[in-house]
């Protein structure tokens, strides 16, 4: 009997042990932290070996093929005995891809990925179309295999879960954009992170789609270097003899081989530039899959957002609070400082990743008023912003930082929590981050 050993008991380890339990295979999971008790639960459910807070090797170096978390890096001692073993190390995505027929909608980039995988879910789903929601957000895709049968899964997929994957493929691939992060994982080498990304169209043929922005300079070279087999459907605000999606007189028109779709942009539920980009994206999608005019329209118009990504939080005696605690990135604080219209005080900090905040000075120098810089280690945020901003303010709590950023702002000034790091220093993790400072705003 063929041996899995999976690392890493969160929600893509136990969804991928699951799968692997119920296709018959000698299955052992064993993670380095502490494990959930609704994983422990789901794992006994199941009758599957496990084990936490350690890595016994010899259970683990036997494997036939071994499934490991997004999060372990390939760094890892453990991992490079693996691979030295000649044992494939694969991802919960690869491993759940072998054993479904749906139709695979891959979404990734370097920001609003997200929000994008939840818009396409929402349009899919509104449709009365069979769809699952997985990868990053939602249950595990392997979980969703085992125990559901879908037509279509709408899958948002980091630069780690690319990684790992070798024979999977999308149907429809989305890229919605490639600025540097996470370069800590690729040896500071921007190329390995750019190659990482563009594996969303690996194994894809001509009856594939791949939809990309059009005006990403990264991509847009990398296409140059590259020979891609599926379809192609840039989209772009400015409109090219090329584009599938544009603006044009404020209206936003797909137009693919069967369709033709308008929509005035102001009818948008998500606005901002950044997010006219991901409906582009959503709309290219369900359009290539035939859904109805009419439903796309209605589900752009009323989609909600997602939480902790320049969510609204509150406005006391006229100051608003957004919570942005999603934007690990610096790009995607660009995005949010360049969707407030008002002076800010913007929250910074956490685990920095090795960040170039050159992106945002010209923002910041323009908009924001006051930086409070909230990490265990700020003398990186210190050694780039020191004598552009006056007012600087270092704390070690999110109740200190809205107190602060409270302190500083003036009516009619926005408080933007957009952080462009991880929050791994003071945090679980970027919701954690993002319902403390809610929390905090609610009690002032």
């Amino acid at each position: 009997m063929k041996k899995i050993v999976i690392l890493g008991g969160g929600e893509s380890g136990v969804g991928a042990a699951v799968l692997a339990q119920k296709q018959g295979f000698d299955v052992f999971l064993s993670d380095l932290s502490e494990i959930k008790e609704e994983y422990k639960t789901l794992l006994e459910k199941y009758e599957i070996v496990w084990e936490e807070k350690q890595h016994t090797e010899e259970l683990i170096l036997n494997a036939d093929e071994v499934i490991k978390s997004p999060g372990i890096p390939d760094k890892a001692p453990l991992i490079k005995k693996l691979h030295m073993l000649g044992t494939p190390v694969i991802s919960e995505i690869e491993f759940a891809g072998r054993y479904t027929r749906a139709k695979m909608i891959c979404i990734t980039g370097s920001n609003g990925k997200t929000t994008t995988t939840m818009l396409v879910y929402h349009i899919l789903k509104n449709a009365g179309l069979n769809v699952g929601l997985a990868g990053n957000v939602g249950q595990s895709l392997a979980f969703q295999v085992a125990t559901d049968s879908f037509d279509y899964f709408v899958v948002e997929l980091s630069s780690f879960q690319l990684d790992g994957m070798t024979e999977f493929k999308a149907d429809i691939a989305i890229l919605l954009n490639i600025t540097p992060d996470h370069l800590d994982r690729y040896d500071y080498n921007f190329q390995n992170y750019v190659d990482s990304k563009f594996r969303i169209t690996q194994n894809q043929t001509e009856e594939d789609a791949f939809i990309f922005w059009d005006n990403d300079p990264v991509i847009k070279a990398e296409l140059a270097k590259r020979n891609i087999q599926s379809t192609m459907y840039p989209f772009a605000i400015e409109r090219n003899e090329k584009t599938k999606a544009f603006i044009e007189q404020d209206e936003l028109i797909i137009k693919t081989l069967k369709t033709l779709f308008t929509m005035p942009t102001t009818e948008l539920a998500l606005q901002g530039l950044h997010n006219t980009y991901n409906s582009m994206a959503a709309g290219l999608a369900a359009s290539i899959i035939d859904v109805r005019k009419e439903s796309i329209r209605q589900s752009l118009q009323d989609f909600q957002g997602v939480e902790h990504r320049l969510e609204y939080v509150a406005t006391v005696k006229n100051i608003r609070f957004i919570n942005d605690s999603k934007a690990t990135n610096v790009n995607s604080c660009w995005y949010a400082l360049q969707s407030v219209k008002t002076p800010v005080v913007l929250i910074l900090g956490g685990t920095d990743k090795g960040n170039d905040y050159t992106e945002i000075e010209e923002l910041v120098q323009n908009k924001v008023k006051g930086l409070i810089f909230m990490g265990l280690d700020n003398s990186p945020l210190h050694k780039f912003f020191d004598g552009k901003i006056s007012k600087i303010t270092d704390v070690q709590s999110m109740e200190d930082a809205v107190k602060a950023a409270y302190k500083m702002a003036i009516d009619g000034d926005t408080v933007l929590l957009s952080p462009c790091c991880a929050s791994f220093d003071l945090f679980k993790n970027y919701e954690d981050r993002g319902k403390q400072f809610k929390s905090c705003v609610r009690d002032l």
